[in-house]
């Protein structure tokens, strides 16, 4: 894995760290050799869990960003800003929807601003080609091609986000978040180090995928495919089943590019344990759409001493290259 995109991976997880605490505010600023993890500082801005009134939440937009709230966000270029992202995430049972309140770029001066569904990565994609229902060249929305007939967009999944580049000072735009809830969420990026989640695909013919950015201990409890159960190695075949859930473990973004590290192809009920030391842990579905299929587990990151020692159900070798 390149340094720049393990910089670019490390920024995402110390953000959604960050999120996971009392911090709501992150203030992200360029420079010029564009490493974010050495830039990153996240500063309290207020107390969101106290009162808040009926005003949504409004604050500036960083050249790099990421947000997990509704509200109302302005980016205002102060000087050109070239290469710059914001990255949303809600929950995993929410999608989210930005709406372009105001826009003033200059789209043919090379200014940029373009929506992508899911995250992006160095060429990396969440959700991966295979579990999105569009096609990668539709899951982006280029403001500049589609200008306001296209001014709201909604997200897939749980996660979203916004390229821009903006050359003239004073020059940005405003957009709107909010969140949609959604009873069968397919796709999620978790933005926590630990959980416990329900993935249920009821009678449709799709992949999910969770995705963990930690290296962390899993534990399945519950596993429903409506066929026939068991920890398969990844040398068994499940694929003839139509319907199996597969761990995968790797050091990027995108779940088709990582190593299958186990298929759970029968119903059971836990509990089947695996430490895996990768920077990225996927749980991933495949149905055939005849049946619901449900799978249940809870996941916790993994302590450096762990991280240390191979002993016992884990995946110790192939990750060891690590931040």
């Amino acid at each position: 894995m390149s340094l720049n995109f393990k910089l670019q991976a490390y920024f995402i997880l110390i953000l959604l760290t960050a999120l996971r605490g009392e911090s709501r505010y992150l203030e992200v600023q360029e420079a010029a050799d564009y490493d974010p993890f050495l830039l990153f500082s996240a500063k309290l801005k207020r107390d969101l869990s106290g009162e808040q009134g009926e005003q949504p939440y409004r604050r500036a937009l960083r050249c790099l960003d990421m947000l997990s709230l509704p509200g109302q966000f302005t980016f205002t270029a102060d000087q050109p800003q070239l290469h710059c992202a914001v990255f949303f995430i809600g929950d995993p049972d929410e999608f989210i929807t930005i709406h372009f309140d105001l826009v003033s770029i200059d789209c043919q001066g090379g200014d940029l601003l373009k929506v992508f569904d899911g995250w992006i990565l160095k060429g990396e994609k969440f959700p991966s080609s295979q579990d999105h229902p569009l096609p990668t060249t539709k899951r982006y929305t280029d403001f500049c091609e589609s200008g306001l007939t296209r001014r709201s967009i909604t997200s897939s999944q749980n996660v979203a986000m916004v390229f821009f580049r903006v050359h003239e000072p004073g020059n940005g735009f405003t957009l709107t978040v909010k969140k949609v809830p959604t009873l069968f969420p397919c796709n999620v990026i978790s933005q926590t180090s630990s959980g416990r989640f329900t993935l249920v695909v009821p009678h449709q013919h799709q992949n999910c995928s969770f995705s963990i950015i930690y290296p962390v201990a899993i534990r399945i409890s519950d596993l429903t495919l409506g066929h026939g159960h068991g920890l398969q190695k990844p040398s068994d075949d499940c694929g003839g089943t139509g319907d199996f859930v597969e761990l995968l473990g790797g050091n990027g973004l995108d779940p088709s590019k990582m190593m299958p590290l186990a298929d759970l192809c029968f119903p059971f009920q836990g509990p089947a344990q695996m430490k895996i030391s990768c920077d990225n842990t996927v749980v991933r579905m495949v149905s055939s759409g005849k049946q619901i299929n449900r799978v249940t587990f809870e996941y916790r990151q993994l302590e450096p001493s762990e991280l240390e020692t191979s002993d016992g159900n884990s995946i110790p070798e192939f990750c060891l290259s690590r931040l």
